[in-house]
C-alpha cells in the first residue's frame, strides 16, 4: 500500500443526495471536524448521475426530496433526472462540498481497532487512484441500498433467441435508437412506469408487461400550492410551508392506505378508470396486495394513462414462457412482438457500498446486526448509515439521521469521549424483520439487510414525526448507546 493519507474525524461514503446532505451538517454543526467524501465513481449525484434512461425522474416531490437547507424553488414539484443533478452540483458547490470529494475512492474494507480506537479504510485501485489507506474517528455511510454496477434481471427462458436488443434501465446508454421501434418494457414498478409514456413519445409501440400490477396514481408536476406561496411568501417561508404540506399528506394517505386499505383501492382504481376511459382493463390496475405493502407509483400529470388513453402504449398482464426470435411468448399464448425489450426488472440490495467490515479482526455480517434508531448498528463502534424511508421521500430519514450523527460526535466531544457503540439488548427486546415492506428487491436479499427490535430505541419508524422525535428532538444518552 501507498499513499498514506491524514487521520480524519469523519469520513463519509458517497457523494449522492444524502453524502451531500451529510457533508453540509457535518460542517454546519461540527465545524472543527475533519472530514473527507469518498465517491466511488469519477462523478457526484449517485442515482442522479447513475441513470440515464428516457424520462428519467423524481417518483417524490422535490420539496421533501431535496435539501432543508438548500430549498427546491422550482414550483416542478417532480422534477427530471438532470435538473436533480444539477441541484445537487449547485448545493454541493454553495457549500464547497465539492471540494471535499475524493473521486474514484472505493472502499474495499472497512476495519475498526480497539487498540486505534480508529477506522482503517482500505481504497481498492481503481480509475486512476491506486490502492491506498485511509483512517478516520467516525465512518459514516451514505453509499445507498443498491449495487450500482448491475440491476436485477431474472434468467429469462430463450432469451438468447432473442434477435433484437435486451437492455436494463440501469445500463441504458444514450446511442440506444427507440424511434419508430416496437418496445416491450417488463415491469410494473416506477422506472417501467417512467419509461413507458416517455418511450412512446417516438416508439412505433410500447408494452408494459406486468407479471403483477402496481398502484399508481397521478399527480401534477407542478405544486399549485407551492406556486402561490413562492409568489406571496418569503422563499424559506414558502418551502417549509410547501415540505410540510406534503409530509402530512404523505403521513394522512400512508395511514389511511394501512387503516382502510379498501377504500383506497377503489378510490385509486376510480381515478385510473376516469384517466383511461374505455381501455380501462380492471385486471390491469388491481394488485393482488393492499396499497402501500408495497412503494405506491407516481406518475405526473397522468402522463402513463394519457398514452395507453391514445393508444400509443398498452399495459399487459401476463407472465413470461420464453424469449422468441421475434419477442416474448406469453403463458396465455399471445406473442409479444418487439425490436426493444427493457427489463425493468428492479435493483440487486447492496449494502455499505458492497465494502466488508470487521470488527477487530472479525468479519462483521449486517444481517445479523439490529439498526439502532435506524442510523446506528448494534456492536460496531463509530459507524453510521443513512437510508430513506420506503413510504416518503428519502431525504427526509436521511437529513434526520445526519443531523442525529452530529448530535452524538459533539456529545462525544463535550465529554471527552472516543467511542460510541450501540448494545442491543436480547432480555429486553424481540428481534424483527427491518423492513414491512414486500418489494421484490427486499424480499430477495432479508439474509443481508439488519434486523430492528419491538420497542424504541431499535424500533425503526416510517414515519417522519416519530422519527423527528427519535432523532431530532430527543438526547443521545438513553443508556444504549454506550460512550467510552
Amino acid at each position: 500500500m501507498s499513499n498514506q493519507l491524514p487521520v480524519y474525524d469523519v469520513i463519509v461514503v458517497g457523494a449522492g443526495l444524502s453524502g451531500i446532505g451529510a457533508a453540509y451538517h457535518l460542517q454546519h454543526e461540527c465545524p472543527e471536524k475533519t472530514f473527507a467524501v469518498l465517491e466511488s465513481r469519477d462523478t457526484m449525484g449517485g442515482t442522479w448521475d447513475l441513470f440515464k434512461y428516457p424520462g428519467i425522474r423524481s417518483d417524490s416531490d422535490m420539496f421533501t426530496l431535496g435539501f432543508p437547507f438548500s430549498p427546491w424553488e422550482n414550483p416542478k414539484a417532480i422534477a427530471d433526472g438532470p435538473s436533480i443533478l444539477q441541484y445537487i452540483k449547485d448545493t454541493a458547490a454553495k457549500f464547497g462540498i465539492d471540494k471535499k470529494i475524493l473521486y474514484n475512492y472505493k472502499v474495499a474494507d472497512a476495519s475498526w481497532s480497539d487498540d486505534e480506537k480508529m477506522w482503517t479504510l482500505t481504497i481498492a485501485a481503481h480509475q486512476n487512484v491506486s490502492a491506498t489507506i485511509l483512517k478516520c474517528k467516525f465512518l459514516l455511510m451514505c453509499s445507498g441500498y443498491y449495487n450500482y454496477d448491475n440491476g436485477y434481471t431474472p434468467e429469462f427462458p430463450g432469451h438468447n433467441n432473442f434477435k433484437g436488443k435486451i437492455v436494463h434501465p440501469q445500463k441504458w446508454t444514450s446511442d440506444i435508437d427507440y424511434t419508430n421501434k416496437r418496445v416491450v418494457v417488463i415491469g410494473s414498478g416506477a422506472t417501467a412506469v417512467t419509461l413507458v409514456p416517455e418511450m412512446s413519445k417516438k416508439a412505433a409501440k410500447v408494452t408494459m408487461l406486468q407479471r403483477t400490477p402496481t398502484y399508481i396514481m397521478t399527480l401534477p408536476s407542478v405544486d399549485k400550492i407551492a406556486e402561490l406561496a413562492q409568489n406571496f411568501l418569503p422563499a424559506k417561508a414558502a418551502y417549509k410551508l410547501v415540505r410540510w404540506k406534503n409530509v402530512l399528506l404523505g403521513i394522512a394517505f400512508f395511514n389511511a392506505s394501512r387503516s382502510w386499505p379498501n377504500a383506497v383501492r377503489k378510490l385509486v382504481q376510480k381515478g385510473i378508470k376516469k384517466e383511461i376511459g374505455e381501455k380501462y382493463n380492471q385486471a390491469d390496475f388491481n394488485p393482488p396486495y393492499n396499497p402501500w405493502d408495497q412503494r405506491l407509483c407516481l406518475v405526473p400529470d397522468s402522463d402513463l394513462f394519457k398514452s395507453v388513453k391514445e393508444g400509443k402504449a398498452e399495459i399487459v398482464t401476463d407472465q413470461i414462457e420464453r424469449f422468441t426470435e421475434n419477442g416474448i411468448l406469453l403463458k396465455s399464448g399471445k406473442e409479444l412482438e418487439a425490436d426493444l425489450i427493457v427489463t425493468a426488472t428492479g435493483l440487486k440490495v447492496q449494502l455499505l457500498g458492497g465494502m466488508t467490515v470487521h470488527i477487530n479482526g472479525v468479519l462483521g455480517d449486517s444481517g445479523q446486526a439490529h439498526a439502532y434508531r435506524g442510523v446506528m448498528l448494534s456492536d460496531v463502534p463509530n459507524f453510521a448509515f443513512t437510508v430513506g424511508y420506503t413510504n416518503a421521500s428519502w431525504t427526509l430519514k436521511c437529513d434526520l439521521s445526519c443531523r442525529f450523527v452530529t448530535k452524538v460526535l459533539n456529545y462525544m466531544d463535550k465529554n471527552n469521549y472516543a467511542v460510541c457503540v450501540p448494545r442491543f439488548d436480547s432480555t429486553k427486546f424481540k428481534s424483527e424483520p427491518l423492513l414491512d415492506f414486500n418489494a421484490g428487491y427486499v424480499l430477495r436479499s432479508l439474509d443481508k439487510i439488519p434486523k430492528q427490535g419491538s420497542k424504541h430505541p431499535w424500533k425503526v419508524h416510517q414515519n417522519y414525526l416519530k422519527d423527528l422525535m427519535s432523532l431530532e428532538w430527543s438526547g443521545v444518552d438513553d443508556g444504549y448507546l454506550l460512550y467510552s
